[in-house]
């Protein structure tokens, strides 16, 4: 066996060094670590329900003009990438804008990018402590009437491996590709 080939046996079987993410590598952080919300169908879920999974989780809302759509198309380029692994990444969505996200709107809005990603709701009265535990920041801005206001609002993803550890921060515009390449460093770590 070769050099290259036992150094990449013993990263597989979990020995040496951590792994080069393209992320930001946040294993061990103390915040973003569990959360309890409905999905778009009523269907209460937490962090732990996508255990064998990767999680890929984004805060945002539907009414966003761009830094969300983008994400999340870049979140289903990056499953596709990923061939039949895509079958084990799980992208999750978060609103903060509960006021204007109903569940019939995020269903809609998360079909038209994959029918396996899930929307979650958080009330109103929840959201201020749900950001403050994932250290998202978010905040209305006025618009024209009452009703068009946007949404000022973080614009990174948190990754979490199969054993639903939150492992890397992925910057808004980092790439289909370099989430794809992290989620398969997770999967292997899983093998």
């Amino acid at each position: 066996m070769g050099a290259a080939a036992l150094a990449s046996a013993c990263w597989l079987a979990g020995c040496g060094d951590k792994p080069a993410f393209k992320g930001v590598d946040i294993t061990g952080a103390d915040y973003g670590r569990e959360l309890s919300l409905p999905d778009q169908d009523g269907r209460q879920r937490q962090l732990t329900d996508f255990k064998g999974r990767v999680v890929v989780l984004f805060f945002g809302y539907t009414q966003c003009p761009d830094v969300c759509p983008t994400s999340l198309s870049e979140l289903a380029q990056a499953k596709r990438l990923l061939g039949s692994d895509g079958e084990r990444l799980q992208g999750l969505f978060v609103s903060v804008d509960p006021q204007r996200d109903t569940p019939e709107i995020m269903r809609a809005y998360m079909a038209s990018f994959d029918a396996g990603f899930l929307a979650l709701l958080p009330t109103p009265a929840e959201l201020p402590a749900l950001a403050k535990s994932f250290k998202v920041y978010y905040k209305p801005v006025q618009g024209a009437t009452p009703t068009s206001y946007t949404m000022d609002h973080s614009a990174g993803s948190y990754v979490y491996d199969t054993q639903g550890r939150l492992r890397v921060y992925h910057r808004y515009g980092s790439g289909a590709e370099a989430l794809a390449a992290d989620v398969r460093l997770l999967l292997a770590e899983a093998r």
